[in-house]
């Protein structure tokens, strides 16, 4: 059932009316206001390409909702349900996404309207490189104007393609690979993008249980081991996600749902054997263990302290937001829950990290991989070795003194080992990202406990970011 029919709004004017009541909350001129909300344009493109004897015509588009700052960033999805609505509501959550964690962007989105499982890998090839012809000629993708990035049905795989397809385009371009972020690590991408987006939702989901007044809100206690999680999608984000709360952070990942149903087990679900099984299988029916439930939407509803929506939009909605029952939910995919839902879920109690912050963490090592690019070298290339070389120093000067004295200790050897060891560039990326996570998340913490006006994150979200999206259109004098 469309969200239309259930007599909700659209995804679209989901994120209008979230911006409108953070806004109602904000002394903003009514012009300020109305610039900042309204996508500034989008480009139609209908392509044809010849295949399988055939000439098929593709439709895709790409959304610029606000160059405050530029270039404008967001991904380019690939999925039958693409429409415009869809892509403009998306470039907007970018604008306010790259605010909060303050990734010097504006905002973007991208789509093409069509199944990617109906072509194979070189039609496939040739279908991309055209749309990415039609927008590469257009400036829609530049490295200085507007950077794609993965979405839904795309990946490093077809940032590759566009990549490639720019620089045939632009041959004297020395910052071409920048035209797109990723990208794998052998096209000029960085390590620790395509675990990103999990990876931040884990870094939010710490922040959120270090502080007391947050958890008390949820109605939780204690520390993040040890929590009952369900997550929805077992794609790149949801399967990031639940690896790592399960494997670092002591989570019970209790219930994995997908498309063809969803597997249930109080005590805990392998997560790698499920993503393994449905790599093999095309889904979750008939892996062993767990409980399999045919109607997976139910799963949503189970007892647990995380919910992790990482799929769709629109998953939650106000024909089930009544019945969920996690304390917490954490929005991985972008829009999961919609504005009706929301309004039920608050009245409950029920506490949501937003989709504006918590799915940031793409698109923030987007922005380190943008920077490599430009840079033209490998984060930690040139203090590596030196900070190793600082540190032995150190361990050397103990052991003498150590020796000299005749005190007779010796440091332990996995500490010696970690320590001597200079940051690569996967540790830098996760410390970046982690730091972005932590501010980020502190902003709209700030706002959340500071202000009596607001009731929740997702309005303290938004407050933070129209904030700084509006200070950047008064630096420019509008």
């Amino acid at each position: 059932m469309t969200l239309a029919a259930r007599g909700e709004p659209t995804f679209r004017q989901s994120v209008d009316l979230m911006f409108n009541r953070a806004v109602a909350l904000m002394d903003l001129p009514p012009g300020l206001e109305e610039k900042i909300r309204v996508c500034n344009s989008t480009y139609t493109v209908r392509f044809g390409v010849r295949l399988r004897g055939h000439i098929h015509t593709f439709t895709g588009y790409r959304s610029v909702h606000s160059e405050h700052m530029e270039p404008v960033k967001g991904g380019i999805r690939f999925a039958s349900s693409v429409n415009q609505d869809e892509v403009e509501a998306l470039a907007a959550l970018m604008t306010y996404k790259c605010a909060l964690v303050e990734a010097p962007f504006g905002g973007s989105k991208g789509g093409l309207c069509i199944d990617p499982r109906q072509w194979d890998e070189h039609e496939l090839e040739q279908i991309t490189r055209r749309f990415a012809y039609e927008l590469i000629k257009r400036d829609l993708i530049n490295p200085s104007q507007n950077v794609p990035a993965p979405d839904m049905g795309t990946g490093e795989r077809e940032m590759a393609w566009i990549a490639d397809q720019y620089a045939r385009m632009n041959t004297t371009d020395i910052n071409a690979r920048a035209c797109v972020t990723g990208k794998p690590l052998n096209s000029g991408g960085i390590s620790g993008r395509v675990e990103a987006t999990g990876r931040g939702v884990q870094y939010a989901l710490r922040e959120f249980f270090r502080d007391p007044r947050d958890m008390a809100k949820a109605g939780l206690t204690g520390r993040l081991d040890g929590k009952r999680v369900i997550v929805q999608g077992l794609g790149n984000v949801g399967y990031h996600a639940a690896k790592f709360l399960s494997e670092e952070d002591g989570c019970k990942i209790v219930g994995i749902i997908e498309r063809d149903g969803a597997l249930i087990d109080p005590a805990g679900i392998d997560v790698e054997a499920v993503k393994h099984h449905i790599d093999r299988h095309g889904g979750v029916d008939m892996f062993p263990g767990p409980r399999y439930v045919a109607d997976g939407a139910k799963v949503l509803e189970e007892d647990c302290d995380i919910l992790i929506p990482a799929a769709m939009e629109g998953v939650i909605n106000i024909s089930n937001a009544e019945r969920i029952a996690a304390p917490l939910i954490i929005e991985a995919a972008n829009g999961p829950i919609t504005a009706g839902a929301d309004d039920i879920l608050r009245k409950k109690g029920t506490v949501i990290i937003p989709d504006l912050y918590a799915n940031a963490g793409g698109v923030t090592v987007s922005y380190f991989e943008w920077v490599k690019n430009l840079s033209h070298i490998r984060f930690g290339r040139m203090q590596r070795r030196q900070e190793e070389a600082r540190h032995q120093l150190v361990i050397d000067e103990l052991e003498r003194l150590s020796a000299d004295t005749g005190i007779g200790w010796t440091l332990s050897p996995n500490f010696k080992e970690k320590y001597l060891k200079g940051a690569d560039e996967l540790e830098l990326v996760r410390s970046g990202l982690d730091d972005t996570m932590r501010i980020a998340y502190q902003s709209m913490r700030e706002v959340w406990h500071g202000r009596d006006d607001v009731e929740d994150l997702r309005t303290a979200g938004y407050i933070v970011s129209i904030t700084k999206v509006a200070n950047s259109y008064r630096a420019k004098g509008i």
